[in-house]
C-alpha cells in the first residue's frame, strides 16, 4: 500500500517543477524592460503606417529599433546588474520591496531621457512620427508611477507592461483606423492572462497587485495615444 502510494505521488512534484519553470521562462522573455522593444517591433514592422514611418526602408526601421532596444532594456539591465555587484539591490529578481526602489527611478531617468532624444534631438524623425516620441513618454510616465508606487506598495512591473503594450495597439488602433493591429492585439491580450498566471503560479505578487498593473499600463498608455496622437 505504501509503494503503491508513493508511485501515484511521483508525478505531482515533476509536474509542479514544470510548471514553475514555464512561468519563470515566460516572466524571463517578457520581462518588463523588454516591453518597450516588443511593442516597437509591432509597431515599425506590423503597422509603420501608424506611427508615420512607412517611408523609411527597413535598415532604417532597424536601427530606430535597435536604439529603443539599447536604451530601454541594455542600459537599464546593465545599470540593474551593477547595482546587484555594488550591493544595492539583494536579488536581480527584486522580490523585496526595497530592492525595487532605486533601479525603478533609475530606469524612470533613463526613460526619461530617451523620450527627450526621440522628441527633440532628432527633429526630421519627431516631425514625420511625433507618435514616437508619444509612446515612449507613456512607458515614462508608467515605469515613474510604479518607482512611487513601489515607495509602499508592491505592484506588478510585468502586468503594467504588458498591459501598456495592449493600451498602446489598441489606442493607435482606434485613433488611426489600422486594422493590421488586431492580431498583434489579441495576442498580446491572451500573452497578459499567461503572463499574469505565471506571476502568481511564482508567488511573485498578489491578485491585487497583478490587477493594479493591468489597471495602471492600460490607462496610462490608452489616455496618452488618445489623448495625444
Amino acid at each position: 500500500m505504501i509503494n503503491e502510494e508513493r508511485l501515484t505521488e511521483e508525478p505531482k512534484p515533476k509536474t509542479e517543477d514544470l510548471s514553475i519553470t514555464l512561468s519563470r521562462a515566460l516572466s524571463a522573455v517578457f520581462h518588463p524592460l523588454l516591453m518597450p522593444t516588443i511593442l516597437f517591433s509591432i509597431l515599425l514592422f506590423g503597422a509603420p503606417g501608424a506611427i508615420g514611418v512607412s517611408a523609411f526602408g527597413t535598415p532604417f526601421k532597424l536601427s530606430l529599433l535597435m536604439l529603443v532596444c539599447i536604451s530601454t532594456f541594455f542600459v537599464p539591465a546593465f545599470l540593474i546588474y551593477l547595482l546587484y555587484r555594488t550591493g544595492h539591490v539583494r536579488s536581480l529578481h527584486m522580490n523585496e520591496l526595497q530592492d525595487r526602489r532605486l533601479p525603478y527611478f533609475m530606469t524612470a531617468l533613463l526613460y526619461t531621457t530617451t523620450t527627450l532624444l526621440f522628441t527633440f534631438r532628432l527633429p526630421e524623425l519627431s516631425d514625420m512620427a511625433p507618435e514616437i516620441g508619444i509612446v515612449l513618454g507613456s512607458i515614462t510616465v508608467s515605469v515613474t508611477l510604479v518607482g512611487l508606487i513601489s515607495l509602499f506598495w508592491k505592484i506588478s512591473a510585468h502586468s503594467v507592461g504588458i498591459s501598456g503594450i495592449a493600451g498602446a495597439l489598441l489606442g493607435i488602433a482606434i485613433k488611426t483606423g489600422e486594422v493590421s493591429l488586431l492580431y498583434p492585439l489579441v495576442a498580446i491580450i491572451v500573452l497578459a492572462g499567461l503572463l499574469a498566471t505565471a506571476r502568481l503560479n511564482l508567488n511573485a505578487h498578489t491578485p491585487p497587485q497583478i490587477a493594479a498593473g493591468m489597471a495602471l499600463g492600460l490607462a496610462v498608455s490608452l489616455a496618452t495615444v488618445l489623448l495625444m496622437v
